[in-house]
């Protein structure tokens, strides 16, 4: 296991200071993404079965008052079952624009190499033009990973509120 973090240490020191605010960005990201699967797979069906139980308990269910208040139980689950999937969103479009900052942080190493050395020390450019794309490859292996784990939780999330939808019934 100490190879892997010498390994991993290397290859964050190669890809800049940058690396390390993606590697905390992609920790969050992933976070929020295990939490919404968690809650998804455990917290939702009891959320349900609550609001359900709620409607049904409900005398009458035909008149305008009891459509708001159908329509208030649903937008409440939706609140619940869509928490954290904007964030979500949002850390998946920073994952890119940070491995961006990174490539633009490692040119500048580049530039400043070339003004001290006037350009013939190759050997120290290659190492600003690696810590320039690095974190580009980070960041869009960051957003991918985030894209398809967001679709993902969405389309669930999406599907059991036109579930809950369906289920709260005004026929009877």
């Amino acid at each position: 296991m100490g190879g892997f973090s010498e390994v991993l240490l290397a290859f964050m020191d190669k890809g800049g200071e940058v690396l390390w605010l993606i590697a905390a960005l992609l920790f969050v990201m992933w976070t929020l993404i295990f939490e919404r699967v968690w809650y998804l797979k455990f917290g939702w069906k009891n959320d349900v079965a609550k609001v359900i139980t709620q409607w049904e308990g409900r005398g009458e269910r035909k008149s305008w008052e009891a459509r708001q208040v159908r329509n208030m139980l649903i937008s409440q689950a939706r609140m619940q079952i869509n928490q954290y999937l904007p964030m979500i969103k949002t850390l998946v479009a920073l994952c890119p624009l940070l491995g961006l900052l990174g490539t633009v942080w490692g040119m500048i190493e580049v530039f400043n190499i070339m003004a001290v050395t006037g350009g013939g020390d190759a050997k120290s450019m290659a190492g600003g033009v690696q810590q320039a794309t690095i974190p580009t490859m980070a960041g869009m292996v960051a957003a991918l990973s985030g894209v398809f784990a967001n679709t993902y939780v969405t389309r669930i999330a999406q599907r059991e509120s036109e579930f809950l939808q369906d289920n709260l019934t005004t026929d009877h």
